[in-house]
């Protein structure tokens, strides 16, 4: 297998499964004992790991959003609960939930090795969310460490994503409506508010998911036979276990 067709197996569902923690019952419930909604648990907890910042600068490394929704969830949830401190809470949830469903995956130590071979390997540079959650420690449990692997790679290609939409002349708005036309309330925007999208628009969307894998590639290049073996195999039987 070669590095690229490893990212064109793995990275769509560690994008899809990274985030699964995000709005479990368990997870709100934290929230709920915090004095957070799901949705400034979300914002605070992905956020947090950027520090005490200004509103803005979350607006920057989240990308998709409606720019007043972050900032209304973020300048609320932090008068509640320290920034990093959510980070590290929210980093718990998605080990919790690895606890609970991948305790009988067999081959996850070897899918953690892959997976954190991967990470370390992985050039932080511009990628802000990826690089504030990458310096998060990691919990010691296998299945905790297996999710949030799977949480913190997923930040990985995203980062990577925001950047190299931004290289291809594309803003995050314009590439929410041209990828996930359907969410696009969940992500704080109105039917008032599409932008112009024409194929000029839709080349260069095209362009970044290209741009995006070969600013990837090199972390991902890192893993030898056996350790793609791993990484593939542990990120299937994650998937049948978050799923199935």
């Amino acid at each position: 297998m070669t590095p690229e067709e490893l990212i064109a197996d793995v990275c769509p569902k560690i994008r899809d499964l990274g985030w699964a923690f995000y709005f479990t019952p368990e997870t709100i419930a934290v929230g709920e004992q915090l004095g957070l909604d799901v949705f400034q648990l979300y914002c605070l907890g992905r956020g947090g790991v950027l520090g005490d910042v200004e509103s803005a600068v979350v607006v920057s490394a989240f990308g998709y959003f409606n720019p007043s929704t972050v900032s209304g969830l973020w300048n609320a949830a932090k008068e509640i609960l320290a920034p990093r401190e959510a980070g590290r809470i929210y980093m718990e949830c998605s080990a919790n939930l690895g606890r609970s469903k991948f305790a009988d995956i067999e081959g996850l130590d070897a899918f953690c090795a892959a997976a954190g071979a991967l990470n370390d390997a992985a050039d932080p540079v511009a990628l802000t969310l990826y690089a504030g959650i990458s310096a998060e420690p990691l919990v010691d449990d296998t299945p905790g460490r297996a999710m949030q692997l799977v949480t913190v790679l997923r930040e990985f290609r995203g980062s990577a994503h925001l950047l190299a939409l931004r290289a291809s002349g594309l803003d995050g708005k314009t590439a929410h409506f041209i990828h996930r036309p359907n969410d696009i309330a969940m992500f704080g925007w109105s039917e008032d508010d599409p932008p112009v999208i024409t194929d000029v628009e839709r080349a260069k969307w095209q362009a970044a998911e290209a741009l995006t894998d070969q600013l990837i590639l090199p972390a991902y290049a890192v893993l030898d036979e056996a350790g793609q073996t791993a990484l593939v195999k542990g990120i299937n039987a994650i998937q049948v276990a978050l799923t199935g």
